[in-house]
């Protein structure tokens, strides 16, 4: 699957003369992923729900690709920090959402009930892959990788949408049903990994304290405890 650090290498060329122009004319990097966020968010609601998905995939595909001109403007202003990297991250779950929200409802106005069902697995996949990600740093643990990352689950739909466009009316359906049964195996994926690093190597069986006798008729006891 697509590395996402290589992608950004290659594309980095020429973002960067991009991220130049931009700090030039008083841009800031987060100004920047707002913008973007915003723009996928509106194109993505506007746009699939009305089966238009060439436009919606242009538009999100640029702004996905685009993803690291923050960052590379952030890097050239000397402006990075915790705060951009958790705009960024939140940002892209806001997206996320839409686009596969945006597909929820293209199935839903259809009645396409499965595909429907589908899209509704993948829109819980993309949440729950990176929430695993963050609660696992979060308990000291880490959760990379997976079969079915971002960029994997936009490549899914996207190649489901172009074969949409080309007259395969199943072809969505089928891409869902794909990144759905992907994204599964990435959450366990996860949670086998974390549970790995966090369970303690070769622990111990404890055996439960015995309870004490119980008291005798003298004893002196609280009976409303």
């Amino acid at each position: 699957m697509l590395n996402n650090a290589d992608a950004r290498g290659v594309i980095a060329p020429v973002v960067e003369p991009i991220a130049r122009a931009l700090l030039r004319i008083g841009l800031s990097a987060d100004a920047v992923t707002v913008i973007g966020t915003a723009i996928t968010v509106t194109s993505a609601l506007w746009l699939i729900p009305q089966e238009r998905f060439l436009p919606a995939l242009l538009i999100v595909t640029f702004f996905v690709a685009a993803d690291v001109l923050d960052g590379t403007m952030a890097r050239l202003s000397g402006s990075q920090g915790p705060y951009g990297a958790w705009l960024d991250a939140t940002m892209d779950r806001v997206a996320d959402v839409a686009v596969f929200g945006s597909l929820v409802m293209w199935a839903a106005w259809h009645s396409d009930t499965l595909t429907t069902y589908l899209a509704w697995a993948c829109l819980a996949g993309a949440v729950a892959i990176p929430y695993a990600k963050a609660r696992a740093e979060a308990v000291g643990a880490t959760a990379n990788g997976g079969i079915a990352e971002r960029a994997e689950r936009l490549i899914v739909v996207g190649l489901g949408a172009i074969l949409f466009m080309l007259g395969l009316s199943w072809a969505m359906t089928a891409a869902l049903g794909v990144l759905a049964v992907l994204v599964t195996i990435t959450i366990v994926q996860r949670a086998v990994d974390v549970r790995g690093q966090l369970r303690p190597a070769g622990a111990a069986t404890t055996t439960a304290p015995q309870a004490p006798d119980a008291p005798g008729p003298d004893a002196d006891t609280d009976p409303g405890a």
